[in-house]
């Protein structure tokens, strides 16, 4: 009887659950997903250095005076590689592909996808320039419309520059106007009261 009871206290024993336990357990399958996740974190900014790498030589090419183009891997969760304020490469789902991305009025565009890091360096390149390229026309468009603007400013303040006809006051336009209208009238009562003349020697003298 003594053996048979200590085996059903040992039975129990083992039975019996303990928080501590599970705490344990939590605490070490914790501690293996955060493993696992820095080990995708830095999985992912190491095939992101890949494509920074590939676009050195490029960011080397922009001026040191620019300040648009941020050419810069962040550490952040997940991690990027900043092009510019609303354009950065990110590291797919699949964890095999890269991603293009653009953030827009609209929402976030994909510019290009692929998991070849050369493919993205090339979008990220004619993005670069593409964007070079629209800024001279902008900025060749405001000199244009400034050029326009000041050469208006003499018309409409009324100046003039050697060798322009002068321009006529507001008053002296109205003056003007007021004495064609008047010749005219006169000319026209005039040849008015000649038809009348001659119509009533026709009809008198017939």
């Amino acid at each position: 009887m003594t053996s048979n009871s200590a085996g059903d206290n040992r039975s129990n024993e083992s039975n019996v659950r303990r928080l501590s336990d599970a705490v344990r357990r939590i605490r070490v399958a914790e501690a293996e997903r955060a493993d696992a996740f820095v080990d995708l974190h830095e999985a992912d900014r190491a095939r992101l250095g890949l494509v920074a790498e590939e676009l050195a030589g490029v960011f080397a090419e922009l001026p040191e005076t620019d300040d648009y183009f941020i050419c810069e891997l962040a550490g952040s969760t997940p991690p990027r590689l900043w092009i510019d304020p609303t354009s950065h490469v990110s590291i797919g789902r699949d964890r095999r592909s890269y991603r293009f991305l653009k953030d827009t009025r609209l929402g976030r565009v994909v510019l290009m996808e692929s998991s070849d890091p050369q493919a993205i360096a090339d979008a990220v390149t004619d993005y670069i320039a593409e964007r070079l390229v629209d800024r001279e026309r902008a900025e060749e468009s405001d000199y244009l419309m400034s050029r326009l603007r000041l050469a208006a400013l003499p018309a409409r303040r009324g100046g003039r520059r050697a060798g322009d006809k002068p321009l006529l006051a507001d008053g002296e336009r109205g003056a003007t106007s007021w004495l064609w209208s008047s010749v005219l009238f006169l000319a026209g009562f005039t040849v008015g009261a000649l038809g009348l003349v001659a119509y009533a020697w026709f009809v008198v003298g017939h």
